[in-house]
């Protein structure tokens, strides 16, 4: 047990964990001592001496060192001859704090005026009005009067780009310095810093591009004023304009907890449209902060592509039909297909779509489809991080492996965490074939061959011959250990293998079936363990399949959009059948399309890749003319005769708690009760921020197959291989960028500039075994189909192979080997 102190402040008596700083001790007992610089995650600094008190402590003899005592017999308190900042003094044993006296009341009206001597006047115009700390503290301890000239005020450049994302009010800022030390003490991105000094201290960027870090908006919701602000925000709305919608992001396996700030506006027809997107604090998730993808990568919902109404191929070409028209249509492909169906979906549908699409498939299909190039879905269903796993308790004593992932890329909130674990005395052990961000936080690091990280799994896992050393040592005798492995240059085979030696690893020194023990996968989406626990399950030859098909029914993916050859493949299928939110280039292929509705347009539920399931709620009205997707393929099931549920995504999911074992017990209304008291709450802006407290769910983790006592047996896979790459070839391996040009992020035009592209980045040595320079252009030949790419040069990759992002159009769902071709020499476009 931590040692405790006991102290008063204002006259209340109060005993908390001793180093505990006063401010958050009164905060503890209801007395908000008010602050500007101060945050509870970043380190104390006293800049702003708002949270200045009076403090006494007891006197002591220093002949005897025992307590002078009061002729009550109470200890004798001696004040010292100044104000102290609260933020950054400890409490000490008999301690007396007095917040509310006449010489700290006055110093709060002083330092009030101080700040207002250089800010403007903008209160009825800024973006921060009605949820701003300082126009609160100024009402509350501020003077009504000022003894300054608006004229003598600093008049300092009012809308300064740092980058595209994030707009600075230099009159405004406060010179606080919380995005500075967010930026710097949290997320390890220092590319914001102080200019020059006294009054004419400012913020400036120094990276390229401009406020270079996927991190970048959180500061605007820590920022105490209306200095920072988002550039999709900006003289948007008030806040009190607006409501509030609670939703889970479907962009990572994180599952960020974010709230949608929506109104009414004529632009819409008076209909609901998203204002901007903020945290929502869970601290078992997110807590407080979002990656600047899950911030500005909600513009697809309104993109301008949405389909709006069914539509269906005639004369080759696809035209508008009714509702019922399509319905009966798919119901009679249905009815009519024996054979070489394909279904197909995706991670960013939830658990209540992706169950009623497996029940109308599954007469019809025996293994339905999930488009991914990750395995492991069901090793992380039977031995995934235990209930009540959370990667803010791990420490001192614990490890945890990260494997073929870039983790700052493919899930940025558990990058954040696990650099926080490692600050707490966490071994963090990262294994993958080139260096990656995590690395500056990892205690070990291990670049293996590419095509080598199962390999290196297995030479961790303990032999009855020998004692293990090194990691293995590290790993077997760990108080608890977590595998997170993720995509980074393997495909579907090479996962397949990795996860297996990853789950055996874990078998055999008994990290499974208990809290932060386990395994955990970076999927590609939000719900791609849904999908997995809902029977679907990724295909080494997708494309082999869908050519082959009769019927393909494909939900919630665009295989054609992202990947060349599955284009190809979709081409070739008799007859495809479409249900999403835009006209993809999957959907241009198809011969019915079903217009879908976003995931802010309804309810429903997601599982992350802590197998947390959440629940999110109905933020904007559905655009006219779209259905969800469970009730899409509801309808199209009542038309041959299936009886699923159609309207209510409650009684679907009662339905997965029947069916599904790990689902057992999961309601709606469980699902809404999981709430406990939140630290963010609107009432306190100066002291977290802008984030909103969690008052609709915390989520509820899945039980482990081996936590509900069923036996765990791993499966054997083939040996996997990478091919070798032949004299005049490249091996060319895949990652996974954040910022992809994926159909969810391409609608953020603000992000434009930022996403991925067809860019091979190579070793120099490598570049030049094969001609190439710094921005050469090049094609790649693939299946005698050529690809352009741009070169960048990497003295930090290995030289045995290149990287290319998954996004970047060509078809590499696998490593491979491809000849190489410079733009001077290209051979015919075509087979």
């Amino acid at each position: 047990m931590p040692k405790t102190v006991t102290l008063k402040i204002d006259e209340r008596e109060l005993t908390v964990p001793e180093g505990t700083l006063i401010v958050d001790a009164a905060r503890g007992v209801g007395i908000n001592i008010p602050v500007f610089c101060y945050h509870p995650k970043l380190k104390p600094v006293g800049m702003c001496r708002m949270c200045l008190v009076e403090i006494g402590r007891p006197m002591v003899d220093r002949a005897t060192g025992e307590l002078v005592r009061l002729e009550d017999g109470s200890p004798k308190m001696q004040f010292g001859p100044k104000l102290e900042t609260a933020c950054t003094t400890p409490v000490s044993e008999g301690m007396l704090v007095i917040t509310t006296s006449p010489k700290v009341l006055a110093a709060r009206r002083d330092i009030i005026e101080f700040i207002l001597t250089s800010h403007p006047l903008d209160c009825p115009v800024c973006d921060k009005g009605g949820e701003c700390p300082l126009q609160n503290l100024t009402l509350a301890h501020g003077s009504y009067e000022s003894r300054f000239r608006f004229d003598e005020k600093m008049h300092l450049a009012k809308k300064v780009p740092l980058g595209e994302l994030i707009t600075l009010d230099r009159e405004r800022c406060i010179q606080c310095g919380r995005c500075v030390r967010f930026q710097t003490e949290i997320v390890d991105d220092p590319v914001i810093g102080f200019y020059q000094r006294g009054r004419s201290l400012e913020i400036i960027t120094d990276s390229e591009p401009g406020f270079n870090s996927i991190f970048s908006g959180n500061t605007t919701d820590i920022c105490p004023v209306g200095a920072l602000t988002t550039a999709d925000f900006r003289f948007g709305a008030r806040p009190w304009e607006m409501n509030a919608a609670a939703s889970i992001c479907p962009l990572c396996p994180v599952g960020c907890n974010l709230t949608f700030n929506v109104r009414r506006e004529a632009r819409s027809a008076g209909a609901k449209v998203i204002k901007r997107v903020m945290p929502r604090e869970n601290p078992e998730v997110n807590e407080i902060w979002l990656c600047d993808k899950g911030r500005f990568g909600h513009h697809f919902v309104e993109a301008e592509n949405r389909l709006t109404q069914p539509m269906m191929r005639k004369d080759g070409e696809l035209v508008a039909v009714e509702w019922e028209e399509a319905l009966e249509a798919a119901a009679l492909k249905l009815r009519g297909v024996v054979q070489n169906m394909v279904t197909l979906v995706g991670g960013v549908l939830s658990n209540e779509d992706l169950f009623n699409i497996r029940q109308l498939t599954a007469s019809k299909c025996a293994e339905p489809d999930l488009f991914d190039w990750m395995a492991g879905g069901d090793l992380t269903a039977k031995v995934g991080v235990g209930c009540g796993s959370n990667l803010g308790d791990l420490g001192k004593g614990d490890v945890v492996l990260v494997v073929a992932c870039d983790l700052h890329e493919e899930a940025p909130l558990w990058w954040l965490r696990l650099r926080q674990a490692s600050q707490r005395g966490a071994l963090i052990i990262v294994a993958n074939p080139r260096p990656t961000r995590a690395d500056a936080f990892a205690s070990q690091t291990v670049s293996y061959e590419p095509g080598g990280e199962t390999n290196f799994i297995n030479s961790l896992i303990p032999s009855k011959k020998e004692k293990p050393e090194g990691f293995a040592k590290l790993f077997a005798e760990a108080a608890n250990a977590v595998i997170l492995y993720g995509s980074e240059g393997i495909g579907l085979g090479g996962s397949q293998k990795l996860v297996a030696a990853c789950a055996e690893l874990l078998l055999q020194t008994g990290h499974y079936a208990r809290p932060n023990n386990g395994l955990m996968a970076a999927w590609r989406s939000g719900n791609t363990q849904g999908a997995w626990d809902m029977g679907f399950r990724p295909s080494l030859d997708l494309s082999g399949k869908l050519a082959k098909a009769g019927l393909v029914f494909i939900a919630g993916s665009d295989p054609a959009g992202d990947d060349p050859e599955l284009a190809r493949a979709v081409d070739l299928a008799a007859f495809v059948i479409v249900q999403d939110i835009a006209l993809t280039e999957t959907a241009k292929r198809a011969d019915i399309v079903f217009p879908a509705q976003a995931f802010a347009e309804r309810e429903g539920t997601y599982t992350n890749g802590e197998r947390r399931v959440q629940r999110f709620y109905q933020a904007i009205s559905p655009l006219e003319g779209t259905r969800p997707d469970y009730t899409i393929a509801a309808q199209i099931a009542q038309h041959i005769g299936v009886e699923l549920e159609a309207q209510s995504a409650a009684l679907i999911m009662a339905e997965i708690a029947k069916v599904v074992p790990a689902y057992s017990g999961i309601s709606y209304q469980s699902l809404a009760a999981s709430v406990e008291p939140g630290t963010a709450t609107r009432r306190d802006l100066y002291y977290r921020g802008t984030s909103y407290t969690n008052r609709q769910g915390l989520g509820i983790q899945l039980p482990s197959a081996a936590e509900r006592g069923e036996k765990v047996t791993i499966a054997k896979h083939p040996t996997y291989r990478l091919k070798a790459a032949a004299k005049d070839e490249l091996l060319v391996l895949p990652f996974t960028s954040l910022l992809d040009r994926g159909t969810l992020v391409t609608p953020a035009a603000l992000l434009e500039k930022r996403l991925s592209g067809a860019v091979l980045n190579l070793h120099p040595r490598l570049a030049a075994k094969h001609e190439l320079g710094e921005g050469s252009r090049a094609e790649l030949i693939v299946d005698g189909l050529t690809y352009p790419v741009r070169v960048r040069l990497d003295a930090s990759l290995p030289d045995k192979a290149a990287y290319l992002p998954r996004s970047s159009g060509v078809p590499l769902r696998e490593p491979g080997a491809f000849r190489l071709a410079p733009v001077e020499d290209l051979p015919p476009r075509g087979k």
